[in-house]
């Protein structure tokens, strides 16, 4: 199989092609590790290959599986290989390995999948970029010298560029949907507990944390979702295994109540700034929605932009704090002398000091935007807004600068953690974090289904994404409409591609 052939196809296509014996699973195996092999030097999205292991569980895979044989990529986050390195993204952990497969590495081979490698994410998934001093940094296939987002930048650089169909990725503050925004993907983070996270972890983030992927196509989102979603043991949201995922993308849905929003509730508080392409993108949104039927008001979501930022960024801190004494546990290397990014060990030193009281206090803000929602969802099927409010950005644009972190190892002082939270750094941090991406973490903290839809390219050549939020446990509904936005704007024959190889030979 030639790489050009592998490149045309979604994962459901690869696996027609296989169930129908146009090509066999050693042929698009090879085809995936030389395209990996070739390209990505130049796009950077892996930090490890396991094509060896990989080829020996190509072997077991059931030809009956919906996936069978079709390539994929997990994320260097969450996501375990038992016996297998999962450094987080962060040079503290580059030698730790998972005692376990997680139960979504076992569901993804059950559908089918075999597992390549893992993708590179930013040091404990912290930011929207993808810049790790531990690993290279993945660029952006439709333009290299800027980002393919964060923190599943490494999944949809893989993607985008050509070197697997779809690659799994985790959006606790959209972290799937940022990167296919840039990179000109779908991108659907489920609703909250949809996806087991055990046996290692249960409710990441207070639950905030939802694993899913980028793909190229509507369908392989929603295939992908039949074959992972449900509790797993232990699971700590009660969430059956459900199946139509798929079989909901067979009709058009039924005209729907559109909410259009620039996001000013959310944006404005934080000085957020709306690029005019992204302005442009929700505007040509809704007037395609409307063209499709669809009954199309422009409203805002009703909730309080600062204290819901806040909320996040409280919860936030609290999860990085306890993040690195995990680390210290399992490393036996206590938290002052990991090796973590100054940013990492910033924001770590500030929740240590975050009172439990605050803690539990932004948790009711969760509750409260969610209620709020539920409400908005009454009035209306599906919101759009902007996923961000600018394209991506350049490489190295939005990592603290090196003055910045002179500034954050202030925070080492005695005592200094504890005056910068009396003192405002909360807001501060907050408005500099989330300032660019202000539109993603509601449907976090709201546990609802949001996705990303690739609907527009700026002159200069940068995809935008378009969201679009659901109510909670409304996955088919936005599926439906994706798979009919995509009917009419097939985004999928006008990725990049960049990196493919176009001189003749074997396996090319």
């Amino acid at each position: 199989m030639r790489i050009e052939e592998y490149q045309r196809y979604d994962g459901l296509g690869l696996a027609q092609l296989l169930r129908v014996g146009e090509v066999s699973r050693a042929e698009v195996f090879e085809a995936a590790c030389l395209a990996i092999e070739r390209n990505d030097p130049r796009l950077h999205a892996l930090v490890r290959t396991r094509f060896e292991r990989a080829r020996l569980e190509l072997e077991a895979i059931d030809t009956a599986a919906p996936f069978a044989g079709v390539p994929t990529l997990t994320k260097d986050l969450l996501t375990a290989l038992a016996g297998e390195p999962l450094a987080f993204g962060s040079a503290a952990l580059a030698e730790w390995k998972a005692p376990a497969d997680s139960t979504l590495v076992s569901r993804l081979r059950l559908a089918g999948f075999v597992i390549l490698g893992q993708t590179a994410t930013p040091e404990l998934g912290l930011m929207g970029i993808t810049e790790p001093r531990a690993f290279p940094h993945p660029v952006n296939p439709w333009q290299p010298s800027y980002s393919p987002g964060g923190s599943s930048g490494g999944a949809a650089a893989a993607v985008a560029g050509g070197l697997v169909p779809l690659a799994m990725g985790g959006d606790g503050g959209g972290s799937i949907r940022i990167p296919a925004s840039y990179c000109g993907l779908f991108g659907l983070k489920p609703s909250r507990g949809r996806v087991p996270q055990g046996p290692l972890y249960a409710g990441v983030w207070q639950g905030a944390v939802v694993e899913h992927a980028v793909t190229r196509s509507v369908r392989d989102s929603a295939a992908l979702l039949d074959a992972i979603n449900g509790m797993d043991r232990g699971a700590s949201c009660p969430l059956p295994q459900e199946r139509g995922f798929l079989a909901a993308l067979e009709r058009p849905p039924e005209s729907l109540r559109v909410a259009v929003s620039l996001g000013e509730p959310l944006g404005g508080p934080l000085g957020t700034v709306i690029h005019p392409e992204v302005r442009l993108a929700v505007e040509r949104a809704a007037s395609q929605l409307d063209s499709l039927g669809h009954r199309v008001e422009w409203a805002d979501p009703p909730v309080d932009g600062a204290r819901l930022a806040s909320a996040y960024l409280t919860l936030y801190l609290g999860h990085v704090s306890a993040d690195l004494a995990w680390i210290a546990h399992e490393t036996g290397v206590p938290v002052p002398r990991l090796a973590i990014e100054p940013s990492t060990r910033a924001i770590g030193r500030l929740g240590r000091h975050l009172p439990v009281r605050d803690y539990e206090l932004a948790k009711r803000d969760w509750n409260a935007a969610a209620r709020a929602m539920g409400e908005f969802h009454d009035r209306f099927d599906v919101l759009v807004m902007p996923v961000t409010a600018a394209p991506a950005p350049r490489l190295g644009e939005h990592y603290p600068s090196p003055a910045r972190e002179r500034l954050m190892s202030l925070l080492a002082l005695p005592g200094v953690a504890r005056l910068a939270l009396k003192a405002g750094a909360l807001d501060h941090l907050t408005r500099d974090a989330l300032a660019r991406t202000p539109f993603t973490q509601l449907a976090n903290l709201t546990g609802q289904p949001a996705m990303s839809l690739p609907l527009h390219v700026t002159p200069e050549g940068l995809p935008v994404g378009v969201q679009v939020l659901g109510g909670m446990g409304d996955e088919r509904r936005l599926l439906a409409l994706a798979a009919q936005v995509e009917a009419a704007t097939p985004w999928a024959p006008r990725l990049p591609m960049a990196t493919r190889v176009s001189s003749p030979g074997r396996g090319e």
